[in-house]
Parts: C-alpha cells; structure tokens; sequence
C-alpha cells in the first residue's frame, strides 16, 4: 500500500489575499486557483518552491464556526513545518519582506530552526535539517 498527504487545508479569511502572502512573500507557487460557482468557492492550491510534496489548500472561511479558526488552527502552536536547503539565505529574505519571526534561529540537534507567522498567526518552522 502506497499513501501521502496530498493538501494541508489552512482556513483563510479570503483568497486573494492568502494567495499574495504565500506567492509574493513565500515565493510559493500557485498549483491551482479553480472557481468552484456552484460551491461559491475556489479551489486554491500553493506549494513551496522545487516542492513535489504536500501542497497547502487555501479553504476561505464560510461559517462564523470556521471563521473563529483562521489563525488558530493548531491552538498556538506551530502547524507547518517548512524546509529549507538554505536556511540563512531564506530566512534573510523572509524578514526582508516582512515575514515576523516570533522565535529566533537556534541550533537543535536536528538542524537550524526559527518559527515564523504567516498572515493570520499560524505559526510555522523554517527548518534546515542536518545532513
């Protein structure tokens, strides 16, 4: 038996504006934007530069319930986990475009790590494994 995570669903307060943070501040590709009109939805589709991986699906809040989640998803704690092959060549240029690090690079016995918000407040890692 063969099995992957295909999307990570991240609710978001609205498309577009979840698209340019993770296309022109993550440099994030954009998979797929598919207008859903009988769902009065889209189906938007990001993933990392050089990534054949799990892609994050952009899932626009439709109910007050789903609305309270955006930003929280993982009850403050760090939900994605992000690679770098560089991690001081990224890092630098996610603070240059405004990218709020809420935890400082450090050294773990793993690689280098320093957490990061997106626009809503989910926390992330940008993570440069060792080896």
């Amino acid at each position: 038996m063969n099995q992957a995570i295909l999307h990570i669903a991240l609710v978001v307060r609205d498309y577009d504006e979840a698209i340019a943070f993770f296309c022109r501040r993550l440099h994030f590709t954009l998979v797929e934007d598919t207008c859903q009109p009988e769902q009065d939805k889209r189906w938007v589709v990001v993933a990392p530069p050089g990534s054949n991986g799990t892609s994050i699906l952009l899932a626009r809040a439709s109910t007050p319930e789903q609305e309270a989640f955006i930003g929280r998803q993982s009850g403050g704690r760090v939900f994605l986990f992000l690679q770098t092959d560089d991690f001081q060549r990224d890092f630098d240029e996610m603070r240059a475009s405004g990218i709020r690090f809420v935890r400082e690079p450090r050294e773990a016995s793993y690689g280098t790590v320093a957490v990061f918000e997106d626009l809503y407040g989910n926390l992330w890692d940008l993570v440069q494994l060792k080896g």
